[in-house]
C-alpha cells in the first residue's frame, strides 16, 4: 500500500526541518497557557485555540485533539498551510517571526504583521484546497477564512472584510490561471 498524501508531505517537511514533529496541544503546559491567555484578551473571541486550531511553533506542529479525526486530504492541506509558517520562520527567524506576529501594528485589532503571514499560509491553503478538492472547494472557504481576519479568532488582525476579500479574489485569480492552463487536477481520496 502507497503512503498517504498526508504522510508524504510530512517526510517532506521533516526532510526540510529535521527538528519538526507533531505534538498534542492538550499534552503541552505552554500551549494551555496559550489557551487560556488568548481567551482571556480576546474576550472569549479566540476560545478554541486549544481545541480547533493548529499551530506551528518552535518548529513544531501543535495539534488539537480533532488531528486524530482528520482525512488524509485535510491534514494534507494543513500541512500544507503550516510548511508555510515553518519557512517564516526559517526566513525570519524565531524571534523575528514572533515579534512580526504579535506586534505590529496592533497586538489585537490591527496587527498588519500577522495578517500579511496569515495571508501568505492562507493562498497555499486555497492553492492546496483547489489542487484535491477543486478551485469550487477553495472558493466556499471564503466566509470561514475572512472571519478569521476580522474577528476574534486571531484577535480581529485585520478588521476591514473589503481588503481580505480582495486579497481572497486576487489569490483565486492567481490560482484559477495556474501555468498549467484551467483547473488543478482534483486528488481523489482512496480508503478511508
Amino acid at each position: 500500500m502507497s503512503p498517504l498524501l498526508h504522510e508524504r508531505l510530512l517526510r517532506e517537511i521533516v526532510a526540510e526541518f529535521p527538528s519538526f514533529e507533531v505534538r498534542r496541544k492538550r499534552d503541552d503546559s505552554l500551549q494551555r497557557v496559550i489557551h487560556v491567555v488568548l481567551k482571556a484578551v480576546t474576550l472569549g473571541g479566540q476560545r478554541v485555540y486549544l481545541t480547533g486550531y493548529y499551530t506551528a511553533m518552535f518548529g513544531k506542529l501543535w495539534v488539537p485533539d480533532s488531528w486524530a479525526q482528520l482525512g488524509d486530504l485535510d491534514r494534507y492541506v494543513l500541512l500544507r498551510h503550516e510548511r508555510v509558517h515553518l519557512r517564516q520562520r526559517a526566513r525570519m527567524g524565531e524571534l523575528t517571526m514572533a515579534f512580526v506576529y504579535l506586534v505590529p501594528f496592533f497586538p489585537l485589532f490591527l496587527a498588519y504583521g500577522r495578517a500579511r503571514l496569515e495571508w501568505e499560509a492562507y493562498t497555499e491553503t486555497l492553492r492546496a484546497t483547489a489542487e484535491v478538492f477543486g478551485v469550487d472547494a477553495a472558493e466556499a472557504l471564503r466566509p470561514r477564512i475572512v472571519s478569521r481576519f476580522v474577528g476574534g479568532d486571531y484577535g480581529w488582525m485585520w478588521p476591514f472584510p473589503a481588503r481580505v476579500h480582495r486579497w481572497f479574489d486576487d489569490a483565486m485569480s492567481e490560482i484559477r490561471n495556474c501555468p498549467v492552463g484551467g483547473n488543478p487536477p482534483v486528488i481523489k481520496e482512496s480508503g478511508e
